[in-house]
C-alpha cells in the first residue's frame, strides 16, 4: 500500500487573494488609483505620527529648566 502523493501547491495568502480578485473587477487604472490612494493614507498616518512625536519633544524641551 502507498502513501498518497502529497501537493506542493502554495496556499495563497488572503492579501494575494484580494489583490486577485481586484485585478479580475477593476482595470489597470483603478487598480493604480486605489493603490495610490492607499499609499497618501499611510503616508498620512505616518506624518501624524511624527507630528506627536515632534510635540511631545517640544513639550518635554520647554519643561526643563
Amino acid at each position: 500500500m502507498q502513501a498518497a502523493p502529497v501537493r506542493a501547491t502554495a496556499i495563497p495568502s488572503f492579501t494575494g487573494a484580494l489583490r486577485a480578485v481586484e485585478s479580475l473587477l477593476m482595470s489597470a487604472g483603478q487598480r493604480t488609483a486605489r493603490r495610490n490612494a492607499w499609499t497618501s493614507v499611510l503616508e498620512d498616518r505616518r506624518r501624524a505620527q511624527d507630528r506627536v512625536e515632534a510635540e511631545r519633544v517640544l513639550e518635554r524641551a520647554a519643561t526643563r529648566p
